[in-house]
């Protein structure tokens, strides 16, 4: 039998024999090693500890050590539910039940549920959990497995659609019950700690408005009772924060059925904020000599078909017939400044070039994923395209990381750093490739940044590096980016005269120091649960008069004091104590209360969000601090601590 590579995460290689298991290969690293494993990291992908081995590969051993291994004991967790579901409503069909980031999931047709039906279910699971079935592999052919499902729709085209080209097919086996899935999974129900049926759901099926509607019940699991109640107590601290609740709440956005799904209205109390995080983004644009572009909404799909993306993005795109030809809403920003580029006549001496716009773009994604500002039809991209010469990559992304890092210092934003590298599906030479993905890791390493590597997970013209944001759910989110591409420059004819009077190509660097404004302004309504920086704020001061004997007084602090900033006087007849909560209620950052005291001094009392205090206040003691607080662009308001 031919020996295979296996190379380790720590670089070293070890030799086997083909057809050697995941779990085989462990025992040859040691036999502590063999006994603990649950399943492999195979070329990026998770598999059953008995997966074979049939070419070099990487390979990562999972342990209940490591952080995938609670991705597989949900995925155990899915098949209890199919099979607490199934005891109780045996005419049940379920289609699909992956793990999630908070848990599991699984689809499920012919029965009726509601949320009350949950709590029966859950102690059904929790009696297969207690029995502690073992999970067995087994290995059927397709026409078994067409016989098993006769009367599963679903699983029959799962089989004929994505069951691959092998003449069999894996189930997982606990008890009399049986699911068609690839795994991997625990050895036995009575590793899963802690489980809880969350929520119930309609979804199309395969995401799909045109298909069947079918029930999905979410859940999570954990490996014990005490890792549960702190994701449960932190999912109930994230429905407060909840960016959509708070949008409402203080009239940020709204995202109303008859203008459509995923194209978000901003009010103007959200588009000031945008307009403070545009204006923070612009000006580190300046400060690095970008130049600012505006590309249209709509492109012929020649563009498309030229930059690559036509291919590769046609079945997320808005297509539009018009007098017979067909045009796109753009779902991305970078063809149109290839465009640009490709207008001028360029030197070294000119090189880099800069480009920046905040452009608005589109991507159909499935109805099924819409959820307020975190996955959407229309959003804009603080977008920058830099086009350089090759051995000057290293130095621009070293400066665009830098940027990042301002930005993520500034919002006080807790993320996580992959390196994603070369897909299955690229383009370019190896020698590209393994330049840029060398010159990319020296930039993280020389910034000190602790980063994970995404093997096979950049984009088909480059790499890239990744910054995801954590949400109040400690989810992750996708912000920053910097990419490197081969491939457009390529696409569109790019060049530029070098010191040695010869056309080169330039490398083409894609970045964004947000992401898009949606998730970026998303992430930090939750971050900052609705209190904005003073800078941000939409309204940053609130004048509260004790009487309507006092609202010139209110209206000569806002005109004569206090014009620069966003001031809004509440002069509803109202009491003093219902005027402080509800500027309370609207996390204004700052309110002033005035009377007949406060007036006949020239002075404020200062009250914060957070009901800290202070009386007699000199005007412009106060206004000085608000104005070094909004310039320094200051997390919290800090004027009641001073």
């Amino acid at each position: 039998m031919s020996e295979i590579v296996v190379t380790l995460p720590d670089g070293s290689e070890l030799e086997v024999e083909s057809g050697a298991s995941v779990e085989d290969v462990a025992y040859e690293i040691g036999p502590g090693l063999g006994s603990d494993t649950v399943a492999g990291i195979v070329d990026g992908e998770l598999a059953d500890k008995s997966e074979p081995l049939r070419e070099d590969c990487e390979l990562v051993i999972v342990t209940d050590q490591s952080s995938e291994y609670l991705q597989v004991l949900r995925h155990s967790a899915a098949h209890v539910f199919g099979q607490a579901l199934q005891r109780l409503y045996p005419d049940a069909k379920l289609a699909i039940g992956p793990p999630t980031d908070e848990g599991f999931y699984y689809d499920v047709a012919g029965v009726d549920l509601d949320s009350d039906d949950l709590e029966a279910i859950q102690a059904e699971m929790e009696s297969i959990i207690e029995a502690d079935y073992d999970i067995e592999r087994v290995e059927r052919s397709r026409e078994e497995a067409l016989d098993v499902y006769e009367d599963n729709e679903y699983k029959r085209e799962i089989l004929e659609t994505e069951a691959g080209d092998e003449e069999t097919v894996s189930f997982y086996v606990q008890d009399d019950w049986q699911d068609l899935c690839q795994g991997p999974h625990v050895d036995s129900t009575g590793e899963i700690g802690a489980v809880k049926l969350l929520n119930i759901a309609a979804a199309y099926w395969r995401g799909d408005e045109e298909n069947d509607t079918l029930t999905r019940i979410y859940g999570t699991a954990f490996e014990s009772e005490a890792d549960l109640e702190t994701f449960l107590e932190r999912r109930e601290e994230a429905k407060e924060r909840d960016h959509r609740k708070l949008g409402q709440e203080l009239d940020l956005f709204s995202i109303p059925d008859v203008t459509g799904p995923g194209l978000p209205l901003y009010h103007p109390n959200g588009k000031a904020i945008l307009r403070e995080l545009e204006a923070f983004v612009d000006g580190l644009n300046d400060e690095q000599d970008y130049e600012f572009v505006e590309t249209p909404h709509l492109f012929r799909t020649e563009l498309w078909k030229q930059s690559g993306h036509y291919e590769n993005y046609v079945d997320d795109m808005f297509l539009l017939d018009v007098n017979d030809e067909e045009y796109g809403l753009k779902p991305m920003n970078c063809p149109g400044h290839a465009t640009i580029f490709n207008q001028g006549n360029w030197s070294y001496r000119d090189l880099p070039i800069r480009y920046a716009e905040n452009g608005k773009v589109y991507r159909k994604e499935q109805r099924g994923e819409l959820s307020g500002l975190s996955r959407v039809w229309a959003f804009t991209i603080d977008d920058g395209h830099l086009f350089v010469e090759p051995d000057s990559i290293e130095r621009e992304v070293d400066t665009i990381m830098r940027q990042i890092n301002e930005v993520l210092e500034t919002f006080d934003l807790d993320y996580e750093v992959a390196l994603a590298t070369r897909p299955e599906k690229s383009v370019g030479s190896d020698e590209i490739w393994e330049q840029a993905e060398s010159q990319l890791r020296d930039v993280l390493e020389s910034s000190g940044m602790d980063y994970d590597v995404e093997s096979g997970d950049g984009a088909f013209y480059g790499p890239k590096i990744d910054f995801a944001f954590e949400d109040a759910l400690g989810r992750n989110w996708d912000g920053p980016t910097v990419q490197l591409d081969f491939n457009m420059p390529e696409r569109f004819d790019l060049s530029y005269t070098g010191e040695d009077n010869e056309e080169h190509q330039p490398v083409m660097i894609h970045r964004a120091l947000y992401g898009s404004y949606e998730r970026f302004f998303m992430v930090l309504i939750e971050h900052f649960n609705g209190n904005f920086p003073t800078w941000l704020a939409p309204e940053q001061v609130r004048i509260l008069p004790v009487s309507d004997d006092n609202v010139g007084y209110a209206k000569q602090l806002k005109n004569r004091y206090l014009s620069e900033f966003r001031v809004e006087i509440e002069d509803r007849s109202w009491t003093v104590g219902k005027k402080i909560q509800t500027a309370h209620d609207d996390r204004v950052p700052y309110m002033l209360v005035v009377g007949d005291d406060e007036e006949g001094a020239g002075t404020v009392s200062v009250r914060d969000r957070f009901e800290a205090e202070a009386k007699a206040v000199d005007v412009e003691t106060f206004r000085s601090h608000l104005e070094s607080e909004v310039e320094q662009k200051r997390v919290e308001p800090d004027f009641i601590g001073e």
